[in-house]
């Protein structure tokens, strides 16, 4: 039988059990090598939960949609490790409740 105490997980993250489910939306600015650019966009476009939606010969400008902080956080710490990414920088975080959609 599953309790509905808040567990110590729910306290530290803020999140409760009756809440409706979130969805967080990042849009992050990636540096790149300018001849590793065309590469570095092929490979953020088939990275899950990532949209390119810029690109110049230098950056390169991403949305991250994720269920909440940490998984934005990671994919963006996976995304700075790329071969050729010079740094990858969060500009802004949106959480907005599940809308089924």
């Amino acid at each position: 039988m599953k309790s509905n105490r808040p567990t110590r997980r729910n306290l530290l993250t803020g999140r409760f059990m009756d809440e409706q489910p979130t969805i967080h939306i990042s849009s992050a600015v990636v540096s790149v090598l300018p001849q590793r650019c065309e590469h570095v966009s092929q490979l953020l476009s088939e990275i899950s939960g990532v949209e390119v939606h810029h690109r110049s010969a230098s950056k390169i400008v991403i949305v991250i949609e994720g269920p909440d902080s940490g998984v934005l956080g990671g994919t963006l710490a996976e995304i700075a490790s790329l071969s050729g990414v010079l740094s990858a920088n969060m500009v802004f975080e949106q959480r907005l409740a599940d809308l089924g959609t």
